[in-house]
């Protein structure tokens, strides 16, 4: 599905939206509920390597598949900017691999309810 962009003239917003076709009615702003959506141009990029191709070279860097493995959070952080090619992500994730950079595994992805420096990374 298309993802298309609108600004709320309601809530002062930039949103974005997937949906099935494209509509000469403009569908209700899911933050106010308000039908103010007026329709932007959205950039788009082209990718010069594929996934595959991202991931083999991840595969084939050892010492970043060693700390995934041993789940270093700054590998983890690697391999998540790689995937994700320099496109633009939302600030949520963008702040959890700040973290994790820092050798912090945040508490949703460890799984364990807490969250700190890493241990292992340190010895990897």
């Amino acid at each position: 599905m298309p993802l298309y962009e609108y600004w709320c003239r309601h809530c002062k917003r930039k949103v974005m939206l997937y949906l099935a076709t494209f509509s000469k009615t403009s569908p209700s702003c899911p933050r106010c509920g308000n039908d103010t959506l007026h329709r932007l141009f959205s950039t788009f990029s082209v990718r010069s390597k594929t996934y595959k191709d991202t991931y083999e070279d991840i595969l084939s860097d050892s010492q970043l598949t060693h700390g995934m493995l041993a789940n270093d959070p700054r590998a983890l952080a690697e391999w998540n900017r790689r995937m994700s090619q320099s496109e633009e992500v939302a600030p949520e994730y963008e702040e959890m691999i700040e973290r994790m950079e820092k050798g912090e595994m945040p508490a949703e992805l460890a799984g364990t309810g807490t969250s700190g420096p890493s241990e292992e990374a340190d010895q990897v």
